[in-house]
């Protein structure tokens, strides 16, 4: 059986970053794993066709359980080199700094703001951004939307005139108002982590890279993770590691992994017909999830298609609950979407959007059996406290009364959905019930803290066992108030130097 210093489980955002920071150090032998296959297809690098990745086999394609009143939601992750970070939406945007200082004030030491601006700065090349706060020579290439929709245009001049301060960077000194924020796009091409990170690295020889591999156990003696099994192309095989294993699978596949080895919630494994290792009852808890309400519009002419991201500006603003930073944003989707469940969109219309990305709600992942090609339970339990209903109604008041604004008289013929049959407050919150979907960014459920029920400590090993780290979204103690893409890139540079020491 081939040994190895390191095995990253998941090439997705984090997996990238371990696997290049990692082999850096020539002595250091690294093993990456990925479920997915190794192509780069046009969908994953033309920008604006990155929905194409949502009805591919680069898609984990999972939907969760019933939601509310919505039923079952889709719920996209990436399968893939480069995992979600491959099929997203390319939005680079930090949380609000407090998000990341609360951790720290809660028991996560070390990962404060200050703590992590240095690998925020280290992953990203913000060209013309603040040099004290952005970076200038990272991997991840970013840069805002330069050649504007018109909807996007209007949107912000709309929010604007309505009172929302503008900010010039979203990851910058002022984080709250309405902004072009930065896109993982250069030079009309997506900058994926694996285009950053993992493709100039694969000649390395002490890099292995095997991808179309699903991981589906942990290896253990006496109480330490001693390496890993998995099905490639569908037989049997396995590798170990004489250092650690790594998790970055996501907050999806990591507690699923973690369950089927044996680490869990014993009472719920003992009911799957798994023998608990270490009994973690955190592990697969604290699912959290930026829930989306969607209006739909009809054009008022013809529109041009985006050359970007189909979305290209965003704003975060506050509600009346918001607490010490924005919990909502805004932002337009270029594209003729419609609410889940509804007729589609008008063609050639779009959509404007809010999300709660503060939300109170949390949910879980549990194992629906044994087998590791089963897909497990996701319940991110969107709606469940009513005060994130409450954000969305107020999100979804913002907008109407700004896509109702002179200023977009030249791009909006009608409101679609939810159309103008729907006023009031109970009415907007049936509507919301009804189709509420997902932002897709699930993250936390492998907490980490300083407290014995977290499922990492604040180096990022799991709990109970030796051998074994957790260096993905799972780990978020709360979920930035942002796409987590660029946080998840700054944990994993992290855990890359807690783990192998600094780079070369």
């Amino acid at each position: 059986m081939p040994e190895y210093d390191y095995i990253v489980v998941g090439a997705g955002t984090a997996g990238c970053v371990l696997a290049a920071r990692l082999s850096q150090h020539p002595a250091a032998r690294v093993l990456l794993l990925e479920a997915g296959a190794a192509a780069r297809t046009r969908a994953m690098t033309v920008p604006n066709a990155w929905p194409e990745n949502l009805d591919s086999p680069a898609n984990w394609a999972d939907t969760t359980t019933p939601q509310a009143d919505a039923g079952p939601v889709s719920y996209p992750r990436g399968r893939a080199l480069g995992g979600s970070g491959a099929i997203n939406a390319m939005a680079h945007v930090r949380g609000h700094r407090t998000v990341y200082d609360d951790w720290a004030a809660a028991g996560a030491a070390g990962w404060a703001f200050a703590d992590l601006l240095p690998y925020f700065r280290r992953s990203e090349t913000a060209a013309g951004r603040d040099p004290q706060l952005r970076g200038s020579a990272g991997p991840i290439l970013v840069a805002p939307a330069a050649d504007r929709h018109p909807v996007a245009e209007a949107f912000v001049a709309g929010l604007l005139a309505a009172g929302v301060p503008g900010t010039e960077d979203l990851s910058g000194a002022r984080q709250e108002g309405v902004a072009w924020p930065d896109l993982a796009i250069a030079d009309g091409v997506r900058v994926s982590p694996a285009d950053g990170y993992l493709r100039p690295a694969l000649g390395r020889p002490n890099l292995t890279v095997l991808t179309d591999c699903l991981v589906t156990g942990l290896g253990f003696s006496n109480g330490r993770c001693t390496g890993v099994s998995y099905l490639q192309h569908g037989h049997p095989a396995a590798a170990q590691t004489s250092g650690e294993v790594v998790l970055a699978a996501g907050a999806i596949g990591t507690p699923q992994l973690l369950m089927l080895s044996g680490i869990g919630p014993a009472g719920q494994l003992r009911q799957a017909g798994i023998e608990p290792l270490a009994d973690l009852p955190e592990v697969g808890e604290n699912l959290q999830d930026h829930p989306i309400a969607i209006t739909s519009y009809s054009p008022a002419a013809s529109l041009p298609v985006s050359k970007y991201n189909h979305g290209e500006a965003c704003a975060a603003v506050r509600s009346p609950l918001a607490g010490g930073y924005p919990d909502l944003h805004l932002l337009p989707i270029l594209l003729p979407l419609a609410p889940a469940g509804s007729e589609p969109g008008p063609a050639g219309g779009y959509a404007l959007v809010a999300s709660a990305v503060a939300p109170a709600s949390r949910g879980a992942v549990r194992l629906a059996g044994p087998d590791p090609r089963r897909p497990p339970l996701i319940d991110p339990g969107f709606l469940r406290e009513p005060e994130d209903l409450d954000r969305l109604a107020a999100g979804l008041l913002m907008i109407r009364e700004v896509a109702a604004g002179r200023g977009f008289g030249q791009v909006r013929k009608a409101e679609v959905y939810p159309g103008p049959e729907v006023r009031g407050t109970a009415a907007i919150r049936r509507y919301i019930r009804r189709s509420v979907s997902s932002y897709y960014h699930p993250a936390g459920t492998c907490r980490m803290g300083a407290d014995g029920t977290a499922v990492v400590d604040c180096s990022l090993r799991v709990q109970g066992v030796t051998g074994l780290r957790i260096a993905d979204a799972s780990v978020l103690p709360t979920l930035p108030n942002a796409h987590p893409n660029a946080t998840v890139l700054a944990i994993a540079e992290r855990a890359a130097e807690l783990i192998g020491g600094p780079p070369d």
